[in-house]
Parts: C-alpha cells; sequence; structure tokens
C-alpha cells in the first residue's frame, strides 16, 4: 500500500495536521478549481496561512500547473498603513497590479483565494479611511473581478484557520486551542473529513443540482421572506430571464469549478428595480475587517432608503454610497437552516461560512452567468433585464429558523419554499 493511500484509508480523525491541509488542498485544487494540466495559478493568501498555501502549491504542481504565482497579505502591515501613511494612500490602490492579475486571467490563469484575515482587524480604524481604500480597490480590480463575476475563468475560495480569526470565533480558548478547534470545523464544513472527499463532493453537487433545476423550473417572478418577529417582510422580484446557480458551474474556460469550499446555497439574479420590503441581517456582517452588527434596511422600487447597524453603521452606510448601484442587490440565495455550518451553532464571522448557514442576499453586482444568455451580454443588455452593476458584492445573511419563503408566480400565485428555515 502506497504512503497516499494509506493516508486514504485511515480514519481522519487520526490524520496529522499536515495530513489534513494536504486533503483539503487537494480539494482546493481537484473539486474547487478543476485545474487543468498547463494551467496557472494565481493565489492570494494571509501569511498566517502559509501551511495551507504550500499544501495547495504542492498539489497544484502535482495536477500539471505550469506555474503558481501567489500573494501574501499581512495584517500588522495593513495596519501600519492606517497608522502612518499619508492621506492620499487613503484613494489609491495599484491599477498596475490588478491590471496584471486581469491580464494573467485572459491568458487562461485559475484563481485561488485563501480566506482567513482577522475579520475585526480595521473595527478600530477611522471608518471614513476604512471606506476611501475599499472604493480604490473595488475601483482598481474591477477588471479582474468582473471576469470573476461573469465566470470567465475557472476559481474557488477555501479557508485557513488563522490566530486572530479563531479567537474571535472562540472566545476565552487559549489560542492554541481556538486555532485547532477553527481548524475541525473549517475541515467539517468542507467536506473533508470523509474517506474519499472528491467522491463526497461529486454527490453534493448532484444534490444541489437537483434543487437548482427545481427552481429553475418554476419560473418564479420573485420570492417572499417573512419572519416569524415581523423584522423581515421582503419581496425580492426575479430578473427576467434569472437563472438559478449552485454548485459547480463551468466557466467560460470550459473548465467545470465549485467557486466556494465550503457551499450549501442556490441563488439567482434579483431584478436590481424590483425590491420592496424591510429586511433584518440574521447574523453579523463582516467585511474588510469591520464588523457590522444587526443590520436593518428598507427597500423601496429596489433601491435601499433606510439603513441601520448597532454596530459599524457609519461603515454600512458608506458601503451603500459606493455607488448608485451599491444599494440594490445582485443576489439573492436560498440556503436550508439545516445545512451543516448552521447546524454546526458555530458563527464563524466569515461570510465564505456564514452565508452558508442561512439564505442571504448580496449588495451590489450581480452575476451575468444566473441571466439566461448572460454570459454573451454587455452591461446595457443585462440592466435591461434587470441586473444590477456595482464596483462592490457583499452577501449578508438573513435567513433563519424561523424564516419562511414563498415562491411567488406571474400570476400572482404564493406556493411555500421554506418553513421555518427548512425546505418544504
Amino acid at each position: 500500500m502506497s504512503v497516499a493511500e494509506e493516508i486514504r484509508t485511515t480514519p481522519f480523525a487520526e490524520l496529522s495536521l499536515d495530513e489534513k491541509l494536504d486533503r483539503l488542498a487537494e480539494v482546493a485544487v481537484k473539486v474547487g478549481l478543476g485545474l487543468k494540466e498547463g494551467q496557472e495559478l494565481i493565489m492570494t493568501a494571509p501569511l498566517d496561512a502559509l501551511p495551507l498555501a504550500r499544501k495547495i502549491i504542492e498539489q497544484a504542481y502535482k495536477s500539471g500547473a505550469k506555474l503558481v504565482t501567489t500573494f501574501y497579505s499581512d495584517d500588522p502591515s495593513v495596519l501600519a498603513r492606517f497608522q502612518y501613511a499619508p492621506d492620499a494612500s487613503f484613494d489609491y490602490a495599484p491599477t498596475w497590479l490588478q491590471d496584471a492579475i486581469a491580464n494573467g486571467f485572459r491568458s487562461g490563469a485559475a484563481r485561488l483565494a485563501i480566506a482567513g484575515a482577522n475579520p475585526a482587524l480595521l473595527s478600530k480604524q477611522d471608518p471614513a479611511k476604512v471606506a476611501r481604500v475599499n472604493v480604490a480597490a473595488s475601483k482598481a480590480g474591477k477588471p479582474a473581478m468582473e471576469l470573476i463575476t461573469r465566470h470567465e475563468i475557472n476559481w474557488t475560495i477555501v479557508a485557513a484557520a488563522t490566530p486572530e480569526w479563531a479567537k474571535l470565533v472562540f472566545p476565552g480558548e487559549p489560542d492554541e486551542t481556538a486555532v485547532a478547534k477553527l481548524w475541525e470545523a473549517i475541515f467539517a464544513a468542507s467536506r473533508v473529513s470523509v474517506e474519499d472527499p472528491v467522491a463526497e463532493w461529486r454527490q453534493h453537487g448532484e444534490r444541489l443540482k437537483k434543487r437548482v433545476d427545481m427552481l429553475n423550473a418554476k419560473r418564479f417572478s420573485a420570492l417572499h421572506f417573512k419572519s416569524a418577529d415581523g423584522t423581515t417582510d421582503l419581496k425580492v422580484g426575479l430578473a427576467d430571464e434569472h437563472l438559478w446557480a449552485g454548485g459547480g458551474t463551468t466557466a467560460g474556460n470550459g473548465i467545470y469549478c465549485q467557486p466556494n469550499i465550503p457551499t450549501e446555497e442556490c441563488f439567482t439574479t434579483p431584478h436590481k428595480d424590483r425590491i420592496d420590503g424591510v429586511v433584518r441581517a440574521s447574523k453579523p456582517l463582516s467585511h474588510q475587517g469591520t464588523l457590522i452588527e444587526n443590520i436593518a434596511v428598507r427597500f423601496e422600487g429596489g433601491k435601499i432608503v433606510e439603513a441601520t447597524a448597532t454596530a459599524g453603521e457609519d461603515v454600512l452606510n458608506r458601503l451603500i454610497s459606493t455607488d448608485e448601484g451599491a444599494r440594490r442587490l445582485g443576489e439573492v440565495a436560498l440556503v436550508p437552516h439545516n445545512s451543516p455550518i448552521a447546524q454546526s451553532g458555530i458563527l464563524f464571522w466569515n461570510t465564505l461560512f456564514d452565508e452558508n448557514a442561512a439564505s442571504h442576499i448580496a449588495l451590489g453586482q450581480a452575476y451575468s452567468t444566473c441571466i439566461i444568455g448572460g454570459e454573451k451580454m454587455d452591461s446595457a443588455q443585462l440592466a435591461s433585464l434587470g441586473a444590477n452593476e456595482s464596483l462592490i458584492h457583499v452577501d449578508w445573511m438573513i435567513g433563519s429558523a424561523e424564516m419562511d419563503v414563498d415562491g411567488i408566480s406571474a400570476d400572482g400565485t404564493a406556493e411555500p419554499l421554506m418553513r421555518k428555515g427548512a425546505w418544504v
């Protein structure tokens, strides 16, 4: 028996951390990216995620990657900018770098991001400076982001347990214990704690596809979210020619990939002008190092006309003022409350995980691939069908065990989709 076969048959709990990281890296490359022989890979990662990044690099080269280029971020270096940089720095982003990354994607490179930065890194910094940095980064990164939102390339996101993130998820625990607990939660949510993670992901993708096929067959014109306590009563009109998606997707380059690991959602494009009502977040939002808690907004004619939060409200209002599309929705997603992440009872303070614990909406840019034929349309054509355009795309959670969701047909007939957070 080879070493690889021995590791494969060893119970997951008995594997070393190094072996568990290798299994996650294999899923990231083979399932998340579907990386092809001869393809380049552009990866971003926090420095604290270096052990996982190295494993992913190894797996990428084993899969035939031509070259892996990694850009590392460092939390103390980010804070140094806010503490010591001149004021002009906060309106600047290296367009030359983002243009190079976009060119890499156009030349055939895949994209992988490792999440794991401190969710509260910028919580004590000037919200105005944080907002300016985010706007500058969004503008500079737009060419690359458009290729991602149009699914022109194969891409994925995975997570690594890092000390500052772990302390937020497991407060009061010793650092080493908190990191160990977070790693185990990531492994479980990412479906690698099984004998054959690649096969498990294929089966999971098939289950999501059945749900997506059902939703596409229904051709609902809107969704109605209503919570038991009345804090959410929201009607989300769906874009004309909308298309539901979930699980894996075939990118424009012909490669099948799983954009998020983990993923539990079925999602589509709302109509930017047909959202009305009130909605309250069911989980906090960690956005660019700031924690925004208890978001509550009111929509009229598709646009947020009132927004509050008990923490981070200034950042929230600056976020939705990024551009005209930032006050409108670019995504709506259905996630059952009995998803593995929700059942874990863990608040991850990280959208990659928390969005897969609850139904959610996203402010900003729509996915053109969630419009029938949208990948071949220009911005004007997409807008005519209701797809939103913005520099941002920010998901936040609205689902819970007390949320009901109805599908509304074109004739106004309501059909139950979810009751108390579970699929009917």
